[in-house]
């Protein structure tokens, strides 16, 4: 069930609320046994055979977070170590099965030219952000962060259906607090808040990442057939989806945070407008932060420590200091960089792409950090550096995620090799007729120099460079919904910054008003008039 359909916005959602403040008026506990009913029927909604894969995964991590608490309560170290690494094994082994079982198989008759048999695996809804929250269950478990736990409490943090499918990632010990805590009552801010966020998240779905998505994907399936994409189209294909898939995963995420604080619930903040990030790791600090914090705390935090220890025990220099080497930089940096991205990749789809995607993010964020080691020691003056560097650093930063996207998004080699040498120009030069044809009289000398009238088939000039445009305006220029709505914290730890203050918190715009409720229903009749076309969140996928 999408959130973006008439079956979610009239009859679920609606229910589910109406249900749940009835019940909390006679039992708090029923009402929140209800929220995991309701999960349930949600996430069976698809395919209820999803109940039946995913339902003896979380019984049997309860299990295993019942041992591991004993075991580390009686300071049994080893035999709680060993449980969680079979913790962690098996949801990785769950995971890998159903995404990447016939990956691998295609990879081995690959290499090898054999030609083994499997039957067409249904990948779950989600599997792979439910894995991840079971994963850090478990760590946090192990850690001590969790005390007690019940299997009521367990089911609602792995559940709740509004981060369900596609997030935010969230950890048990930010959300069951707010659960335990929650009246299960009527709040008109928490409703006022929630139905902004969803009615903003839902027009960024319907309106802009839907309405761009037919016009990048013609260029992509040109692309897919073989035909020369040229550098205009390409690199329309390249920032097209780059917004489209901006839109589409920050709508949904506002679409979650909504939906959650009609419960009392703030999920934590997902997106802070990535696309003006000056630099890569800038941008890994705002685009789907909390998969940002998850492979920071639990990859790359704990195997640069180990390495780092590692290191000193053999008496070499660590990164920080006068005496820091290359070495150590390639080891203690490079490598978990590398290494965390690739599990970015792998963990977001079953394919070379994927892989080389996270890749590519691995090694702009080396880059990135190797930069910025260096030029303290070469470019003295930060005001000059700060002048010129910003806008070079939001320019090149964005090249970098558009290019990156061209392959995240291509399903062939052959797909994203075609747009890629567009891009760089090796497919020529095309104007659309419209230009063209106004620039007749230097026809010879755009002949002379390879420029050809007309972009090819499946190239919508006209309205893909307006959406691009506008859509452009509102992620550049426009200030975001967290930022609209932080008078109100809508997601959790985010609030409104202290008076005077310029942050990224800024600017507050929204105030319970009249002007406002006339916005918040103009956007949502847009929004509702365009539910209805087939359509899907990108991220459901993943």
């Amino acid at each position: 069930m999408l959130f973006n359909s008439y079956q979610f916005i009239f009859l679920f959602l609606p229910v589910t609320v109406l249900v749940f403040f009835m019940l909390g008026r006679v039992s708090r506990i029923w009402a929140l046994r209800w929220i995991i009913g309701a999960s349930l029927f949600f996430y069976a909604w698809w395919r209820p055979l999803n109940v039946l894969i995913i339902a003896p995964s979380i019984v049997i991590n309860f299990i295993l977070a019942r041992v591991l608490q004993r075991l580390v309560a009686q300071n049994k170290s080893g035999a709680a170590k060993v449980t969680l690494l079979l913790g962690i094994a098996f949801n990785v082994a769950f995971l890998g099965y159903f995404k990447y079982a016939n990956f691998t198989v295609g990879a081995i008759d690959d290499v090898f030219g054999t030609q083994i048999v499997i039957a067409q695996i249904i990948l779950p809804l989600g599997i792979s952000f439910i894995t991840f929250q079971k994963i850090a269950f478990l760590i946090d478990v192990h850690a001590q962060r969790v005390e007690s736990f019940t299997l009521q409490d367990y089911c609602l943090f792995v559940l709740f259906f509004p981060q369900l499918i596609a997030g935010p990632i969230v950890h048990y010990p930010e959300m069951m607090p707010q659960f335990h805590r929650a009246r299960c009552t009527l709040d008109q801010d928490d409703v006022s808040v929630g139905l902004t966020l969803f009615v903003f998240g839902l027009f960024k779905k319907v309106l802009l990442a839907d309405s761009i998505a037919p016009l990048v994907t013609s260029i992509y399936d040109q692309a897919a057939l073989g035909h020369p994409i040229s550098i205009l189209p390409a690199w329309m294909a390249a920032i097209g989806f780059t917004l489209q898939i901006y839109f589409d995963f920050s709508g949904y995420t506002d679409m979650a945070l909504g939906i959650a604080r009609f419960f009392g619930i703030r999920l934590p903040p997902n997106f802070n407008s990535p696309l003006r990030a000056s630099s890569i790791i800038d941008f890994w600090l705002r685009w789907h932060m909390t998969l940002t914090r998850f492979l920071t705390a639990y990859i790359y935090n704990p195997l640069t420590l180990a390495l780092t220890r590692r290191r000193l025990a053999k008496g070499r220099a660590g990164l920080s200091g006068r005496k820091a080497t290359l070495g150590a930089f390639v080891q203690l940096l490079m490598f978990p960089t590398l290494l965390t991205m690739l599990v970015s990749g792998i963990w977001h789809g079953a394919g070379y792409l994927f892989i080389l995607w996270g890749l590519l993010h691995g090694m702009f964020l080396t880059v990135n950090h190797l930069w910025r080691i260096v030029i303290p020691k070469l470019w003295r003056d930060r005001a000059s550096y700060a002048r010129l560097m910003g806008p070079a650093g939001f320019v090149l930063t964005f090249l970098c995620v558009a290019t990156s996207m061209v392959v995240f998004r291509s399903t062939t080699w052959r797909t994203a090799s075609g747009l890629l040498q567009g891009m760089v120009g090796l497919n020529g030069i095309a104007l659309p007729e419209l230009i063209y044809d106004r620039l007749a009289p230097l026809a010879s000398l755009m002949n002379q120099a390879g420029i050809v009238r007309g972009l090819g088939p499946g190239v919508d000039f006209k309205w893909t460079m307006l959406w691009i445009l506008i859509q452009g305006i509102i992620a550049f220029a426009c200030p975001n919904s967290l930022q609209i709505l932080s008078r109100n914290e809508p997601a959790l730890g985010w609030k409104a910054a202290p008076a005077g203050q310029s942050t990224d918190r800024a600017p507050i715009l929204w105030k319970p008003s009249l002007a406002w409720a006339i916005v918040v229903v103009l956007v949502a009749a847009i929004g509702i008039l365009h539910v209805g076309d087939k359509s899907e969140f990108l991220y459901w996928q993943f």
